[in-house]
């Protein structure tokens, strides 16, 4: 369809009720895509035209941000969610409601591009977005090796493919280094990963937490769970008998509290032997560049003389 004159001079907000409303698609140009047009698959098999290098970027996610300023694209995000708390850049940015989105807050801010991960939104708002002349890239996580190269495609996408092979090139050096010192190790725990320390949010079948907790020396104990996002049973754990428990409630987190939610873990291998430790919730909960960090402080937790000895 072709953009009437009408529909030109209308605010962004009011055209977004109208074609909701008429249920049509966004205005397109008559022609095909320009020249030098980018044709991309994003990770749920959807094919995105960008006509342009996209100048105007908002995030659903702020594991996204993250990415973008790694990949040295900041300067292009309009706005992000109101989420967002890192890094301090964000401050000044316009914020919008990701759950559940607020398309309107979003077309207001006229984006080039928007950036989705299907670990926070629901890959059936791309159809909305379609709707509204609106590209959408969705990532998707399965390992640190795919925030990685999150990294690299968001600098492909976004014209900065210098500045992310720099930050990637860095982030693989710190890997390197954590993979020679974990590859001399003689024992590795068993291991659970909670979000919460009352009810038992853990990480199921496919999520990237796994990866982190094999690179950092450890077996994790929920990696064969067929549901992506599992809320154990205090039976389950007590079966599980994990030897290291990890609490995404921050470095200073107090062990005591888990054993007040959960007196019948005394008897664990990880309270026994106070192997019960706390790391900073976006140090793991996010996927993105700060990953590596969280890697580090898995390491802490998992293998601490070790980590001592690869501190600078």
């Amino acid at each position: 369809m072709t953009c009437t004159p009408a529909f030109k001079k209308m605010k962004p907000v009011r055209l977004l009720l109208l074609l909701s409303l008429l249920g049509l698609g966004a205005c397109q140009q008559a022609s095909g895509p320009a020249s030098g047009a980018l044709t991309v698959t994003d990770d749920l098999g959807r094919t995105i035209t960008l006509p342009h290098v996209p100048e105007r970027v908002v995030t659903l996610a702020p594991s996204l941000t993250e990415i973008v300023f790694a990949a040295g694209a900041g300067p292009k995000l309009v706005g992000v969610t109101t989420a967002d708390d890192y890094p301090p850049a964000v401050d000044t940015l316009p914020r919008f409601s990701a759950l559940p989105v607020n398309f309107e807050a979003i077309v207001a801010l006229q984006p080039d591009l928007v950036l989705a991960t299907d670990q926070v939104n629901n890959p059936r708002d791309a159809a909305t977005f379609e709707a509204l002349g609106l590209p959408v890239y969705f990532f998707s996580y399965h390992s640190l090796e795919d925030v990685l190269e999150a990294i690299l495609t968001t600098g492909k996408l976004l014209g900065t493919e210098a500045a992310a092979r720099r930050t990637v090139d860095s982030l693989r050096a710190r890997l390197a280094k954590l993979a020679a010192a974990v590859d001399t190790l003689r024992h590795r725990p068993t291991v659970l990963v909670l979000i919460s320390d009352e009810t038992l949010y853990a990480f199921g079948q496919g999520s990237y937490v796994h990866d982190l907790v094999a690179r950092a020396g450890g077996k994790s104990l929920t990696d064969s769970l067929s549901n992506p996002a599992p809320v154990l049973s205090d039976e389950l754990v007590l079966q599980l008998q994990p030897e290291v428990i990890v609490v995404t409630a921050g470095a200073d987190y107090d062990p005591a509290r888990l054993l007040r939610h959960h007196p019948s873990w005394d008897l664990l291998p990880a309270v026994r032997n106070r192997r019960i430790c706390g790391v900073e919730p976006s140090l793991i909960l996010r996927p993105g560049p700060r990953l590596v960090a969280g890697l580090e402080a898995l390491l802490h937790c998992l293998h601490p003389e070790l980590a001592r000895k690869l501190s600078p």
